[in-house]
């Protein structure tokens, strides 16, 4: 004689299609799931309409002046198709400014994370003013871009700190006119910029480093693994993360680099530090052509946007291998 099991077993309870109690409870689950989503709509739906009104649609309709003949102040605007876009192609001073634009992105992105990582190692070792130097190294990048331009425009002044510094040390063969000669000035703004924002990329990387299991640290010393073993085997995988971050804001902060160029040389001299940045402002708002003005900002976008997802599909790819 065959017994029954006292209870069926939750599992197969679950699976049963004839169990009027287990569909009472699914119904339930997948009703309060749906209410749950409901529920979400309500706090996403002010969000997405506040950016469809104030980002979207504005950036939309300033997409379609690139394609047109217009002043910025004119009433009429005239389509003239892609016009705008043929001038750019066959302008030579946007082909040096893109040009300068990503050599300024790639030299901020490989020197200030370089940089940012050698100072995260420092600050994460068992010194006992780390704490200190990690709020000293990160204060640059709370100040605003503009007043740290105008500080270090002071210094590299011909008269400034820097060369009388040089002058002081014996080094008085090494003093420049910093910002007046085109073959310094653009290594000078990368120099403030990685100076400004290495902090930064620092305080990334040392989040990333304290998440790293201390046991597997420990356990290499006991193996006897070198300082550079011990970062290449063990800390550099764990950084994926960060490495990525840091990566992806530092070339899209590069190509969209605006206020220290302004400020410090204004694109000059002779044009040797002119960005697309600079470039199309004095279109748009000097020169009076702002249709020839956006369509250097859209141009540069499109840009950004491939860059970055490029990037981020490498390195992503990268990570997961």
């Amino acid at each position: 004689m065959t017994t029954l099991p006292a209870a069926v077993p939750a599992e197969l309870e679950e699976r049963s299609p004839a169990s009027p109690e287990s569909a009472r409870r699914r119904t339930g689950r997948r009703g309060g799931l749906h209410r749950g989503t409901s529920k979400l709509w309500v706090f996403i739906i002010p969000a997405a309409v506040f950016y469809l009104f104030i980002v979207l649609w504005p950036s939309i309709q300033g997409a379609g002046l690139a394609f047109t003949d217009w002043d910025g102040i004119s009433p009429t605007r005239a389509f003239v198709g892609i016009d705008n876009f043929i001038q750019l192609v066959n302008d030579p001073k946007a082909a040096g400014a893109i040009g300068r634009t990503l050599l300024i992105a790639f030299t901020i992105t490989i020197v200030q994370n370089a940089v940012g990582l050698l100072l995260a190692l420092g600050v994460n070792s068992r010194i006992k003013s780390r704490n200190l130097l990690r709020v000293l190294l990160f204060a640059p990048a709370i100040i605003t871009p503009v007043a740290t331009a105008y500080l270090w425009q002071n210094l590299f002044s011909p008269n400034g700190a820097i060369n009388a510094l040089l002058e002081g040390v014996g080094l008085g063969a090494l003093t420049q006119n910093w910002l007046g000669d085109g073959d310094v000035a653009i290594w000078a703004i990368c120099l403030v910029v990685i100076w400004q924002f290495a902090g930064y990329s620092m305080v990334i990387f040392l989040a990333n480093m304290q998440g790293i299991s201390t046991e597997v640290i420990e356990a290499s010393y006991v193996d006897g693994a070198g300082p550079f073993r011990r970062f290449w085997s063990i800390i550099r995988p764990e950084l994926a993360p960060s490495i990525t971050i840091n990566l992806m804001l530092s070339i899209i902060g590069g190509l969209k680099l605006f206020d220290q160029v302004w400020v410090m040389t204004g694109g000059g001299p002779g044009g040797s530090t002119e960005t697309m940045s600079t470039l199309l402002y004095k279109n748009a708002f000097q020169f009076g052509d702002f249709s020839y003005g956006i369509a250097i900002a859209l141009v540069l976008t499109v840009l950004v946007a491939i860059l970055s997802s490029g990037q981020y599909f490498v390195l992503s790819r990268q990570n997961k291998d």
